[in-house]
């Protein structure tokens, strides 16, 4: 049985701050984003959305739906040409499809894991995690945990222990595992493991887990200090605090519907909800 560390408002708390006098948009953290496709640009739309909404001083994004992204967030910076930028996390993969990936996108992905930088790894590039010198936090849902797990030469359907299953595979991969569900898990290659609360049945909506890769990515480039687990756990927690907020989901009310776009939009309010 794997011990489960549960996650907490303080435990979030504790990893966002108030931008100071002596901060600039560097120093708030740089994220560059290599995510969406031409059959999938709105993905690159909400990640970028979330990073910037989450904290984020500086977003690069590098995919190819800029023209989509900049329409969206102009304050954006968009160029293929990373240049001497230096990213403090990526965020790749969100919106595209590992099949329909050309050697020369495959090659620029794989020079992101190759680097030293932390990399939120999801959708289309989580075939490319095993083997990446880069610390990881891939981000998995329970179809793409089963492939990554059968890629790792592990049981792909595993023991049926949740947290257990997620530990195992942190460990072959060498990354932290962030598994998606109504109860996500976050688990550290050490075999420790992080359950946060249960999310709001309205978050099941498509593009939830593109702005979760967006918040992912701001709280890492913000958190050099802070264990990829944590940041990752705290990155969850917030982005399952705006889905409730923007859900309405509050002093016991069943909430309402909403789309991806509204929690993106309600993260800030939900880091101002934790700041003191």
């Amino acid at each position: 049985m794997v011990e489960v560390r549960e996650w907490s408002r303080d435990d979030t708390a504790r990893l966002l701050r108030v931008p100071g006098p002596d901060d600039d948009k560097y120093s708030r953290g740089v994220v560059a984003v290599r995510t969406g496709s031409s059959a999938y640009p709105g993905a690159a739309v909400l990640s970028v959305e979330a990073a910037w909404r989450a904290g984020a001083g500086y977003v690069r994004y590098l995919g190819s739906a800029s023209d989509a992204v900049l329409a969206r967030r102009p304050e954006t910076v968009a160029a293929q040409d990373i240049g001497r930028l230096r990213p403090d996390a990526w965020v790749i993969g969100s919106g595209t499809d590992a099949a329909e990936r050309t050697a020369e996108e495959t090659e620029a992905l794989r020079t992101v894991l190759r680097g030293a930088v932390p990399v939120v790894v999801d959708a289309g590039a989580l075939d490319l995690a095993p083997g990446a010198a880069a610390p990881l936090v891939v981000t998995p849902h329970a179809g793409e945990f089963r492939r990554l797990r059968e890629r790792l030469r592990l049981t792909p359907d595993g023991s049926g222990d949740r947290a257990a299953d997620a530990a195992q595979t942190a460990e072959a991969l060498g990354a932290t595992v962030l598994l998606k569900g109504s109860r996500t898990l976050v688990a550290s290659p050490d075999g420790a493991v992080i359950a946060l609360p249960q999310a709001t049945g309205w978050l099941s909506t498509a593009g939830s887990g593109d702005v979760l890769a967006g918040v992912l990515g701001a709280l890492l480039a913000a958190n050099a200090g802070a264990s990829p687990a944590d940041a990752a756990a705290a990155g969850a927690w917030l982005h399952g605090h705006a889905a409730r907020l923007a859900a309405g989901v509050v002093n016991g009310r069943a909430g309402h519907p909403i789309v991806a776009l509204d929690v993106a939009e309600a993260l800030p309010r939900a880091v101002g909800d934790l700041l003191p």
